[in-house]
C-alpha cells in the first residue's frame, strides 16, 4: 500500500495552483481578442445570409406580386356544443 508524502502533496496542489494562474492570465490577454474574432466571423454570416435572402426576396423590375392573405373562419364548428349556464346563489 502506497502512502502520500507531504512533498508529493505539496507539488501537486502547487502545480493546480500555477496552472489555474496560467489560464487565468491567459484568458485576460487573449480573451478580448477571441470575443472579438468569433463576433466578427458571427456579423460576417449574419450579414451573408441577409445579402442571400434580400436578393431572393426581391421582385425583378415590373414584375407584380400579390400576397394574399389566408381566410379565416368566424365560427369553428367543430369546437363543440354551447352549454348555457346559471348562476346559483
Amino acid at each position: 500500500m502506497q502512502e502520500a508524502s507531504l512533498q508529493g502533496v505539496l507539488k501537486v496542489i502547487l502545480i493546480i495552483l500555477l496552472i489555474y494562474y496560467g489560464l487565468k492570465v491567459l484568458t485576460r490577454l487573449f480573451g478580448p481578442l477571441l470575443l472579438r474574432y468569433v463576433t466578427k466571423k458571427a456579423g460576417e454570416k449574419f450579414q451573408q445570409h441577409f445579402n442571400q435572402h434580400k436578393q431572393t426576396e426581391e421582385p425583378a423590375e415590373g414584375e407584380v406580386t400579390i400576397d394574399k392573405k389566408p381566410r379565416r373562419n368566424a365560427a369553428n364548428k367543430d369546437v363543440g356544443e354551447y352549454i348555457d349556464y346559471e348562476e346559483i346563489d
